[in-house]
């Protein structure tokens, strides 16, 4: 073998080769840009509020000689008590005193709860199957008494929930059960599928033009008179 005198031993025996320091280098760079690309791309989450809501959309009677057979209606947006019910509470609770227990016909709600959470209390509920009309939702108020209102069933167009909201709100039409308001509406549809207009005093109303509303709702006035009927919602 040939003699290896004069060769320097240090590069293999002490410290670390160029090459190496360089490739410590880079891995060092290398995970700072991870720590720095994590802190991009995870950041604080914004607090977002949750949604509000909608509120609930009827037409009731204000005090009159007369109620009839029915208090308003109430349109709401879907058959689930337990979303659609506290909107509701929260319009009649100011204005009836505040409701506690609520009862209706299960053939068009396909789920119906012992009990609904709405704002500040639970309202307890009951259902029967002939004492009352599948249209109508009878509500009691703690202290005040008894109120009914017709379903307009959710799905059902615009021009013809306006006609129920009206007619059930109104103090001088006939005294008309929940589900003969329905039935009527249904046979207007039979003699013309499409919504019929409605007239320019009844359409202004249902825009908020001409509606008698109580000083209680918030955004709106007026002086409730034995003809006039509060709008919430439209």
């Amino acid at each position: 073998m040939g003699s290896t005198e004069g060769i320097s031993h240090t590069g293999f025996h002490a410290g670390s080769s160029p090459a190496k320091d360089e490739t410590q280098a880079a891995a060092e760079a290398a995970r700072r840009r991870v720590r720095t690309m994590s802190a991009t791309l995870l950041p604080t989450l914004p607090h977002s509020e949750p949604v509000a809501a909608p509120a609930a959309r009827l037409a009731l009677k204000t005090d009159g000689t007369s109620r009839g057979l029915l208090d308003g209606a109430w349109w709401p947006r879907s058959r689930d008590l337990l979303s659609e019910l506290p909107a509701l509470t929260d319009v009649l609770d100011p204005l009836w005193g505040r409701i506690t227990r609520i009862a209706v016909n299960p053939e068009h709600w396909p789920v119906i709860p012992r009990e609904i959470p709405v704002r500040g209390h639970t309202v307890k509920v009951g259902w029967f199957t002939s004492e009352i009309d599948p249209h109508k939702l009878l509500l009691l108020s703690y202290g005040t008494g008894r109120w009914d209102l017709l379903v307009v069933p959710p799905g059902t167009g615009a021009e013809s929930a306006a006609r129920l909201l009206a007619a059930a709100s109104d103090h001088d039409g006939p005294p008309l059960t929940a589900g003969a308001l329905i039935a009527a509406e249904e046979a207007r549809h039979a003699v013309s599928p499409t919504d019929q207009a409605l007239d320019p005093d009844e359409a202004w109303e249902y825009e908020g033009g001409a509606s008698a509303v109580s000083a209680t709702v918030t955004g709106r006035t007026g002086t409730p008179g034995p003809a006039s009927r509060l709008i919430i919602g439209m």
